[in-house]
Formats: structure tokens, C-alpha cells, sequence
């Protein structure tokens, strides 16, 4: 059946290869010679423009809404939405990503929580945005997952005036998987509003969101189940007969953020020739987040010993509040400028005190910084620079950075250089981590952690996309393999260790991009990654080449009315020593024993846009088909998806 799926996906390009177009007549306005870009606007009738409906990003960047059918949109039919080039999924929606490519936050003054292989999906202060409409637009995103549930995303934005905005989205995931306790179950919810007064001298914005994130944990695969994988017994191809190294243990992660920022036009002068604004700037946000880790009963065979033997509960809080006040003045020869001073506290830990020999682990990070922060844009010559920075100049912890760019842009091309320099406190999870579990409780006086970072990019829809970062890292802290073994000294188990680095690390990474159009109708989007790190012991570790190359089928039918893209992605990653995967800690670990990858992954879909909306279906995997041994994982221990066949859609509808 599996294998007959396969044959009638195809059939849909290989028709449409060889369709036959009736000779058209000059300035028919069914010319095939047009633009098949999609690209221009969608809206009809005596509707505002598609370009009318603005998207704001948290730095006031503006975009309008894209309803487009692209090969760039349809790498963002997934759960993140978002192109997860540089990312590996774990086999069921709403699970932990493995990194393929390493990105490191160079604009930070104070630790985070941690946990953050479970903090993918969630909503960061720059991960939402506000609106401006001229009618009410609804946008709707649905997706079928691996097993028993679903997955929808819905937002609905409307001016009640043009000085006031709201929105509403919710964001909900559901699904069972094929492996036993791997149900996952999301849910974010985000309200927006925005107002600007009729003479624009002041403005506000404001949101809420709410979000948790539940997984269960089962630990990849047991021994005795993980060799049955990989020979491809019959017995195991149902995946749920397969056993976990745990069946009883989840993770949640739960959150709150209430936000506001808003400024005053104090001075101000607009004309046709000149232009300045000095404004008054306030902004605060408050939010409460913690991870737990709960069990039924206590595993000690994988996890190591542990202080209770039924209903482990580690729960880990940060609360953490800012208010920030400042200026700005924005002229139009003199450029941009932005500084300010914030007082932020932070207060993280547990409810206990853990006693063990090597002296007591205490429960709580409380402390309070006082920050400086600036920015600056201006136009100087034909590059447009821009500079931000930030300094800890009282409380509990040190930090600082700095961050420039400068850009430029010629007919088709444009290109940007960037340094970054940076200096934190590791996240609190690195300094303190109570845990059921005796190995995972510790108290650390972590380092700083030292970044720079050298950027170069060319972006060029006609020539090439070009990425080329080059980081050093200082004193960086990370997640080791800590092995655990029973009284014959055979591996059971696995714990992760915080540790900071005593060498230097540098890290270069080259990502190019180039999609080509040939014979009409056919396109090659190729997107290459080169890594390479060069560090004393193996702490990094990332592929060396990773690849995708899709190629497609693009064109419209019914006198314009439907846009079909079909095609074959195929996605590469040489082997190297993936990074594992700890469910008590929700963080991935450095390891060196299992070299795992160098293995394809082919996907076959057809997308349809018809007026405003996207329809797409894919074969994910289709390759596991046909393969000959079973020997693809997303981390140690933990499979990659099995073929699978997903459907979804992306609606936009205009009121």
C-alpha cells in the first residue's frame, strides 16, 4: 500500500511535465510569458492591497502579509513555522529539535532559565508582533501531525480605528506519536494591541501571553529495542512494541509575560525638506516561566540514583521583572540615536534546601541589575550603519555587549557586515539545578562566557545567497555525557554534567542559497551549509556539509485561478557525533561515542494556492520506503520519523 502511495504521488509531476499549452494569442491575459512568482497582489475589487497589511516587528521593522506560493513558504509548513534548514525534528510534532548549525544569542545582559531544547516553540518578547489593517484579517494555519491529534494555529487582527489595533492567536498542538510516551500537547496564546494618537506624538503597544508546553519523556530506546530498530526486525515495525528507557516520566514547560511599551513625542518638527523627533521612551514586562519534571517512579537504572523512590517532582521557576526608561532623537542628517537606563530583578530557584555530602545546595538565585543600553542608525555615504549596546553597571552579575552593522545596496545585490562582541553570566540552570535524582543537583561559579563574532552577508535573489559567520567563544559552558553504570560497570544510563571550557573554541560557518528557474516552469532551490570548529576537546560538535536540494514544478491552471507547485526535496547531513538529549534538564549534551547521521532524507509534496489559500500535502521520508537498513536517528537513542503522509493549509481571508 506504502509503496503504491509512492508511485501516485509522482504521477501528478510526471503529467504535468508533459502538458501541452495551446498557442496563445499577443496580450491574451492567460500569457504564459508573465510572471508565475506570484508576487503580485492577491486582493481584488475595490479591496485595499495585500501591501495595506502591515506586520511590526518589536524594533518597529515593517513587512506587509504574504500570501505567496514559494519554495521559501512551503519550508515553513511545519511546526515552528519557520525554515528548519539548520534543524533536526525528533519524530513527533511538538518534540525537541537537535541543532544541525549553531547560532549563539550576542545581545543578551542576563541568564535565562535554560532548558532550552524545550524553548523552541516559545514565544520570546521579539516573537511577537503587532498590526496594522485596513479591514479585519483572520489567518488560519492547520496540519495533520504523526499520530492521533493535530495541529492549528489562528489568528484574528483588526483595526477598530486607524489610530487603534488588537489581535488575538492561539496556537495548539496535539499529537500521540508511534513510540511509546511520546505524546506531546502545546498551547500558546498571544493578545496584541498597539495605539497611536491622530497627531503621533504618542504610541503605545501592548501583549499577553500565555503558554505551555507538555511532553512525555520515555528517554530514547532501550538497548535490547534499539538494536531491533536498527536491524530492521519485523516485529518492531510496529513502533509502539518497541520499549523506552522510561514509560511513566513528562516534562512541562509553562510561561507568562505581560508586556508594555510606549513613548511621547516631546519635540518635533516635519516638513518637506527636514525631519526630527525627540521622544521619551518606557518600557516593563513581568513574566513567570518554569520547567518540571515529573515521574511516577523513580528509574535509577538510567537516571542514576535517587532520593525518593515514587512521584518525583523537579520543578524549576524563574520570575523575573524590567522597567526600562529613556529617549530617543531621530533627525534626518544627524541619524538615529536611543539610550537608556533599566533595573531588572530576577528571582530563581526552588522550594528546598538539599543536603548532600559535598556540602548544601542552596535554593534561590535572587538579585537585581542595573543596565545601560544605546542604539544608533544612521545613513553615512551609501551604507546604512546601525550599533546597539548594553552594560551591567551595578547589581549581582557582570554583562555587557556591543553589536555593529553596516549595509549597502547595489541594483540586485545587497550586502552586510557585522561584529558582535559579548560577555554573560551562563543560564541559572548551569549555576543551580535541584533534581529527585543525586546526580543532577549542583551549585557552580560558572565564568562569564566571552563571544565575538565576525558576520558577511550577500543577499541576491539574481546571483546567491551568502552566510559566512566566524565566532570565537571564551570560557563557554555546556552539557556533557555523564555515563550511568551498575555494580558490573555496564552503561545503563545517562546523565548530563554542566561544564565550562578551559580552551578557546572558534567556530566558521558558510551557508549558501541559490534557487534557479529554467525552461518556464522549473525550478532548483539548492542550500548548502559548511561547518568547521576548531577547539581542544570535542565539545561543539556539528556536521561538516549539511545539503538540501529541491526541485520543482510550478505553473497555473483553470485561466489563472489555481497556482500548483510539486516536486522532490531531499535533505543531507554528513554523520558526526550528535548531540544527546536529557529529559530531566530539557537540554541537549555533548557526546562522543555515537557518531550518528550521513544518512538521506527524501520528501514529495504537492502545494496548491488558490485565491488566498495554501493547500499542501506532503510524502515525508518517502526514502524509509525502499531503505535497507533502519539506522536514522534525530539524537543517541532517539529515531527519526518513519514515512509518513501530512496534509495541511494556510488560510487568509480579508472581512
Amino acid at each position: 500500500m506504502k509503496q503504491f502511495l509512492f508511485l501516485f504521488f509522482l504521477m501528478p509531476l510526471a503529467l504535468l511535465a508533459q502538458k501541452e499549452k495551446p498557442p496563445l494569442q499577443k496580450g491574451d491575459r492567460n500569457d504564459q510569458n508573465r510572471s508565475i512568482s506570484n508576487k503580485e497582489v492577491t486582493v481584488a475589487g475595490e479591496k485595499p492591497p495585500i501591501t495595506d497589511y502591515l506586520i511590526i516587528s518589536q524594533k518597529r521593522d515593517t513587512t506587509y502579509l504574504d500570501t505567496t506560493l514559494t519554495m521559501a513558504k512551503d519550508f515553513k509548513f511545519n511546526y515552528l513555522r519557520q525554515d528548519d534548514f539548520e534543524l533536526m525534528p525528533f519524530h513527533n510534532v511538538g518534540q525537541p529539535y537537535n541543532e544541525l548549525g549553531k547560532s549563539f544569542d550576542l545581545d543578551l545582559l542576563s541568564p535565562r532559565l535554560g532548558s532550552r531544547a524545550r524553548h523552541q516553540n516559545y514565544y520570546e518578547i521579539d516573537d511577537v508582533f503587532d498590526y496594522y489593517v485596513p479591514t479585519p484579517l483572520t489567518d488560519l494555519y492547520f496540519k495533520t501531525v504523526v499520530n492521533q491529534g493535530q495541529q492549528l494555529e489562528a489568528l484574528f487582527t483588526t483595526n477598530l480605528s486607524p489610530q487603534f489595533n488588537f489581535s488575538i492567536s492561539y496556537k495548539g498542538v496535539r499529537s500521540a506519536g508511534n513510540y511509546v510516551n511520546t505524546l506531546t500537547s502545546s498551547g500558546n496564546f498571544k493578545f496584541t494591541s498597539n495605539y497611536t494618537s491622530k497627531d503621533k506624538a504618542y504610541r503605545l503597544r501592548v501583549h499577553s501571553v500565555f503558554q505551555d508546553h507538555l511532553n512525555e519523556e520515555n528517554g530514547g530506546l532501550e538497548a535490547a529495542s534499539l538494536q531491533g530498530f536498527i536491524d530492521d526486525e519485523a516485529n518492531f515495525q510496529n513502533r509502539g512494541r518497541l520499549e523506552p528507557n522510561l514509560t511513566d516520566a513528562q516534562s512541562l514547560l509553562d510561561g507568562k509575560r505581560f508586556y508594555i511599551d510606549h513613548d511621547y513625542e516631546i519635540i518635533g518638527e516635519k516638513d518637506s525638506t527636514s525631519y526630527y523627533s525627540g521622544r521619551i521612551y518606557n518600557k516593563a514586562y513581568y513574566e513567570d516561566k518554569y520547567y518540571q519534571f515529573s515521574q511516577t517512579s523513580a528509574d535509577e537504572d538510567f537516571l542514576g540514583d535517587a532520593y525518593i523512590s515514587s512521584n518525583l517532582q523537579d520543578k524549576t521557576n524563574l520570575e523575573e521583572g524590567m522597567i526600562e526608561a529613556g529617549v530617543s532623537y531621530d533627525h534626518h542628517l544627524l541619524g538615529f540615536y536611543k539610550a537608556g537606563v533599566a533595573r531588572h530583578k530576577y528571582n530563581y530557584g526552588y522550594d528546598r534546601l538539599i543536603n548532600q555530602n559535598s556540602g548544601v545546595i542552596n535554593n534561590r538565585l535572587i538579585g537585581e541589575l542595573y543596565q545601560f543600553k544605546a542604539a544608533f542608525e544612521k545613513r553615512i555615504a551609501k551604507f546604512d550603519v546601525t550599533a546597539n549596546g548594553g552594560v551591567n553597571i551595578a547589581g549581582d552579575l557582570n554583562g555587557q555587549f556591543i553589536t555593529g552593522q553596516a549595509s549597502y545596496k547595489f541594483k540586485d545585490v545587497a550586502v552586510k557586515a557585522g561584529l558582535a562582541i559579548s560577555s554573560r553570566a551562563p543560564d541559572f540552570i548551569f549555576t543551580l539545578h535541584q533534581s529527585d535524582y543525586l546526580n543532577y543537583n549542583w551549585q557552580n561559579s560558572f565564568n562569564n562566557i566571552e563571544k565575538q563574532e565576525l558576520s558577511f552577508l550577500i543577499d541576491s535573489e539574481k546571483y546567491v545567497n551568502a552566510q559566512v559567520t566566524f565566532t570565537t567563544l571564551q570560557d563557554h559552558v555546556y552539557f556533557a555525557q555523564s555515563l550511568v553504570t551498575n555494580t558490573n560497570n555496564e552503561i545503563t544510563g545517562y546523565n548530563a554534567l554542566p561544564l565550562q571550557a578551559s580552551g578557546d573554541i572558534t567556530y566558521l560557518k558558510i551557508k549558501l542559497n541559490k534557487d534557479i528557474s529554467f525552461l518556464r516552469y522549473f525550478g532548483l532551490d539548492n542550500t548548502l551549509m559548511y561547518q568547521q570548529v576548531t577547539q581542544t576537546d570535542d565539545i561543539i560538535n556539528v556536521p561538516d556539509l549539511t545539503a538540501r536540494s529541491t526541485f520543482y514544478y510550478k505553473n497555473r491552471f483553470f485561466k489563472n485561478a489555481l497556482l500548483l507547485q510539486t516536486g522532490i526535496t531531499a535533505k543531507y547531513f554528513t554523520a558526526y557525533h550528535m548531540d544527546g538529549y536529557d529529559p530531566v534538564l530539557g537540554e541537549f549534551y555533548s557526546q562522543n561515542t555515537e557518531n550518528l547521521g550521513g544518512f538521506p532524507m527524501i520528501d514529495l509534496f504537492v502545494n496548491a494556492k488558490i485565491r488566498q489559500t495554501r493547500i499542501f500535502f506532503k510524502l515525508e521520508h518517502a526514502n524509509q520506503l525502499f531503505a535497507s537498513n533502519t539506522d536514522y536517528f534525530s539524537a543517541p537513542r532517539n529515531p527519526y520519523r518513519d514515512f509518513s503522509i501530512r496534509f495541511g493549509m494556510v488560510w487568509n481571508f480579508f472581512l
